[in-house]
């Protein structure tokens, strides 16, 4: 079985990638979707959050607020620092764990923050990158997602460079057209690899 990776940064399109791989019948392990199971109530890593960051980080409700946490972080490295110790290994666990429950030609992992010793520890046959330029990022942001411009540029300005997401691919899906344009750029890639379903 090939395991691929898709990598981008905020507002490139993976998830858009993601919704037409299963469309197409492949299994995506998303990391996003790991993040939010690995924090519910009563799991180890929501506690060393609290710990960490104190009860503020949860909402009325009990649950992690996420919208609280990226306001902190985002605006302070050494705060995403410990953010990231306390959430990625934890992460890094449960997507190799669900990868290797996976069947098929194919499986897919959606890991907005790739890095190259991911490659190693997934078993990674191939590395995809779906990138846009910073002024579609931030526009998309805006747009369809409601950020401020000031929030979408802070939380691309704590992502590594399309120029570096490059060198650490061996695909670059450029995003900056139209969904059916992107697509199509994505199908040509499932064939080029030999991968027909759906």
């Amino acid at each position: 079985m090939k395991r691929i990776v898709i990598a981008g940064g905020i507002g490139a399109g993976k998830s858009a990638v993601g919704d037409r791989l299963r469309h197409r019948g492949f299994t995506v392990v998303d990391a996003d979707d790991v993040a939010h199971d690995i924090t519910k109530p009563g799991s180890p890593t929501l506690s060393a959050l609290v710990d960490a960051f104190g009860s503020a980080v949860l909402g009325e409700d009990g649950t992690l607020d996420r919208a609280f946490v990226a306001e902190v972080v985002f605006h302070d490295p050494s705060a995403l620092r410990r953010l990231n110790t306390i959430t990625h290994p934890a992460i890094g666990v449960e997507i190799a764990q669900r990868l290797a429950a996976a069947d098929g030609e194919a499986v897919f992992a959606a890991i907005p923050l790739y890095r190259p010793e991911h490659r190693a520890a997934f078993s990674v046959d191939a590395v995809w990158s779906v990138q846009v330029s910073p002024e579609t990022a931030v526009r998309r942001l805006i747009d369809g997602r409601g950020f401020s411009e000031s929030d979408a540029r802070a939380r691309l300005s704590n992502q590594i460079s399309n120029d570096e997401r490059a060198a650490l691919a061996d695909r670059v899906l450029w995003n900056e057209g139209t969904i059916d344009e992107l697509f199509a750029e994505l199908d040509v890639a499932l064939d080029d690899a030999g991968l027909v379903r759906g």
